[in-house]
């Protein structure tokens, strides 16, 4: 590379219990190394923080761990400025899994080249990447929306629930019901991401206000959030209803094990499936969306929606203000 190349890299310093406090993150500068064969460096642009990073501090076995004291993983994108590579020449975009960090050393094969005339960079870290892919994945094949479902989908307004909505019109949902909190993301709901109706959780208990949003019942749940939400989906699920689970962010920061819904036998009078989703396992379909997602953001059929905090030092700010549920659609981190 010639120059030596200083990073700057944030680690876990303990493993939280309940909210995460700032505290949780130490930023350290290190020595970039140079690259090997088949590595490449890239000076990250753009990263990502998710819910399910919460889990990662855990030391979820379904998950990718955080360790501590070492540098943590996540989805970013930036350019590559060293390559040892045949497959990636310097100067190529790439998106990759060493996030939170300036700069990363990648194996090209744990790479993806991306392309920027067809999206902005920033966009295959949300709508176009594993949080787009997510909504795609599990409207379609984890539990497939049918022409003439109502849908109800749980935190609306983030990342993956603001295409979500979308999708599922696309689908042929004959109505699309979104949860959110605050009349502002509610109010966005509508507006911008596809859906019908807007339930403001904050406002009342979620149950009777889906209640009156669906009086005949809904046909269709992606849960992004659990507990509450889940148990009055199952409350109101039709004749061979099917409920995705894909995130389940109110028990994240939960110091004990959150009960179960109280109703969730009622699935087997009802002929209801309830389906798990991990992304790892429809990584298949990500050219198909990207294809698809980028045709509709072309044509404006699909809204695109982040909420960015700049620099990499604000990098734990992003995150726990995503936990509080600050963003609308993606939470993203411009770097540089």
């Amino acid at each position: 590379m010639g120059v030596q190349l200083v990073s700057r890299e944030f680690r876990l310093a303990y493993r939280p219990v309940g909210e995460p406090k700032a505290d949780v993150f130490t930023m350290v500068r290190t020595e970039v190394p140079e690259p090997g064969d088949g590595q490449i460096v890239v000076r990250n642009t753009w990263m990502s923080v998710d819910p399910w990073m919460r889990e990662s501090m855990k030391g979820k076995v379904h998950l990718p761990p955080f360790d501590l004291d070492a540098p943590l993983p996540g989805l970013a994108v930036g350019e590559v400025v060293a390559s040892r590579s045949a497959a990636i020449p310097v100067g190529a975009t790439v998106s990759h899994f060493l996030g939170w960090r300036e700069y990363a050393v990648v194996a090209a094969a744990e790479a993806t080249v991306v392309d920027t005339d067809l999206a902005p960079a920033e966009a295959y870290l949300g709508v176009l990447g594993i949080t787009g892919l997510t909504a795609y994945a599990t409207l379609t094949e984890v539990a497939a929306v049918r022409e003439g479902d109502v849908v109800f989908v749980s935190a609306a307004a983030g990342a993956v629930g603001s295409v979500a909505g979308q999708v599922a019109r696309k689908l042929g949902a004959a109505k699309v019901i979104g949860s959110a909190g605050g009349p502002e993301k509610t109010r966005r709901l509508v507006t911008d991401f596809g859906y019908d109706e807007g339930i403001d959780y904050k406002a009342g208990p979620i149950a009777e206000q889906l209640a009156k949003a669906a009086p005949d019942g809904i046909d269709y749940y992606l849960d992004n959030v659990g507990g509450d939400h889940l148990e009055a989906a199952i409350g109101l699920l039709r004749e061979r209803g099917r409920i995705a689970m894909v995130g389940a962010i109110s028990s994240y920061n939960a110091t004990e094990p959150p009960p179960g819904p109280r109703n969730l036998f009622d699935l087997a009078g009802k002929n209801a499936s309830l389906h798990g989703m991990l992304i790892d396992a429809y990584l298949h379909l990500s050219p198909e969306w990207v294809r698809r997602g980028a045709e509709w953001l072309a044509d404006g059929t699909l809204r695109n929606e982040q909420t960015v905090f700049e620099g990499l030092e604000q990098a734990p700010a992003a995150f726990l203000s995503l936990m509080r549920g600050a963003n609308i659609g993606k939470m993203l981190v411009r770097i540089g």
